[in-house]
């Protein structure tokens, strides 16, 4: 069934804002979900990182400077004569030099650090379509609170409008002694009421045009009415559950952080194991700072260095004990996180059908409500009824309208509630007409890149 607010009148061939286009709008512009894609980029720059411990590191070096020596000697000839010489003299030096080093075992710590990081990205790309799933699910419920608001704001308008004018004429039965002065003093207090109610009311439309600013991004026009999701759901209970427990991104994002764990653990064990490292450097000097008669000396050198840790005080065995735990606890975070999913779907599935019953109980209400208050009416008229029931019915019917407008509102939010907790909420599943985000694409610009500061928006 279609939820429709028929209190929201749309001029003919005026352009309304819909639904679709408000979850477009806060796909693009909401900020919080910006922020989020930039934190996976950030994210996917853990692989380049990791990958760094493959690759060689090139150093360069230079010195230059004044070398000042005095140098005293004692010298014994072969007549046994000793003698004390002494040498002074001053030397520009100068030193050039580079090194190259290359890691060639490390006990798999870089694969392993290369694996985690990968899967670090994936939990950010499934927090990513937790935020996506939560931006568009707070676009709808704005969307549609506004509509309610706006709907309920013109109700109101509407029960003034009527109470003034049911304070007219009582007002003049009053002067022809028809009613008596009580009669007036009702009408009076419940249009003091209504005007109250209706401030109320206006508050509220303007703070819900204020959060569908802050959510979308832009500021509401007219809005047109908007159905629910049913039909992007599973069709089942049992069916959604599973859809829940296997594909919810908090749920594919704790299998994620299992993955990583496990990752955690073999980069904790690698400090047990062996490291061997080729090393080559050369360098140039001019000048010497101990012998001042020494014009240049060039040396070279290649050495492959090899640490085998035998103990370390410990602190590596309590490293990857820790390590472990933390294992331990992804998986019990796992189980957490599906049984949180199940719920908050069984939770969303039974105000969907609410909401659905609430329609149906809420129409008949206001269809008995302007039946009722058309008799009260006729009755007062021949004076069988008082002012105080025509009051009564009236706020009756208004209070049945309200109802059947939040109805309304809460059947559209439940569908677009469930679809998320299934797991479904999605531009993709929505089908909306907005260009995708692929957070896929920046990882492959950065995953292999050796050098340079730059991110591939040129930033």
């Amino acid at each position: 069934m279609a939820a429709v607010v028929g209190w929201v009148w749309i001029p003919p061939g005026a352009q309304a804002d819909t639904l679709r286009g408000a979850l477009t709008q806060a796909y693009q512009n909401n900020p919080q979900l910006n922020a989020q894609r930039a934190a996976v980029r950030a994210t996917d720059e853990s692989v380049p990182q990791a990958l760094s411990g493959y690759r060689p590191r090139i150093s360069l070096s230079a010195s230059a400077g004044e070398a000042y020596s005095d140098t005293t000697t004692r010298a014994v000839a072969a007549n046994g004569t000793v003698t004390y010489p002494r040498t002074i003299g001053s030397n520009a030096v100068q030193t050039y030099g580079a090194t190259y080093s290359q890691r060639l075992l490390d006990g798999f710590g870089t694969a392993s650090r290369t694996r985690q990081a990968e899967q670090q990205v994936s939990a950010a790309r499934e927090t990513l379509r937790l935020t996506e799933q939560a931006v568009l699910l707070a676009a709808a419920t704005a969307y549609m609170n506004l509509i309610r608001d706006a709907a309920i704001l013109a109700l109101q308008r509407s029960n003034v409008e009527v109470l003034q004018e049911q304070l007219r004429q009582t007002q003049d039965r009053f002067r022809i002694g028809e009613v008596t002065r009580t009669d007036v003093a009702q009408s009076e207090s419940r249009l003091a009421s209504g005007r109250s109610t209706l401030l109320q009311a206006e508050s509220n439309y303007v703070t819900s045009k204020a959060t569908y600013r802050q959510v979308v991004g832009v500021e509401p026009g007219k809005l047109e009415a908007a159905a629910p999701v049913d039909r992007l759901s599973p069709s089942n209970l049992q069916a959604a559950i599973q859809s829940a427990r296997a594909t919810h991104p908090s749920v594919t994002t704790a299998m994620f952080s299992i993955d990583a764990a496990q990752f955690q653990v073999k980069i904790a064990e690698s400090s047990l194991y062996p490291t061997l490292d080729a090393v080559a450097s050369v360098q140039k000097s001019y000048g010497s700072q101990v012998q001042p008669s020494t014009l240049e000396t060039f040396t070279a050198s290649g050495v492959a260095q090899l640490n085998i840790p035998i103990y370390q005080g410990g602190g590596e065995y309590a490293t990857i004990r820790a390590a472990k735990e933390t294992l331990q606890q992804r998986r019990v975070d796992l189980d957490t996180a599906r049984d949180q999913a199940q719920q908050t779907l069984v939770q969303s599935w039974g105000q969907l059908e609410a909401a659905k019953a609430q329609i149906l109980a809420t129409q008949q209400q206001v269809t008995a409500a302007e039946i009722a208050l058309n008799g009260v009416r006729e009755e007062a008229l021949v004076g069988q009824r008082t002012t105080l029931d025509v009051l009564n019915a009236q706020q009756e019917l208004v209070n049945a309208r309200v109802a059947l407008v939040t109805a309304q509102r809460d059947r559209v939010v439940a569908s677009y509630t469930l679809l998320g907790s299934a797991g479904r909420l999605s531009v993709q599943v929505l089908q909306l007409p907005v260009q995708v985000y692929d957070p896929t694409v920046h990882y492959h610009q950065v995953r292999d890149t050796w050098i340079g500061v730059r991110t591939p928006d040129g930033k």
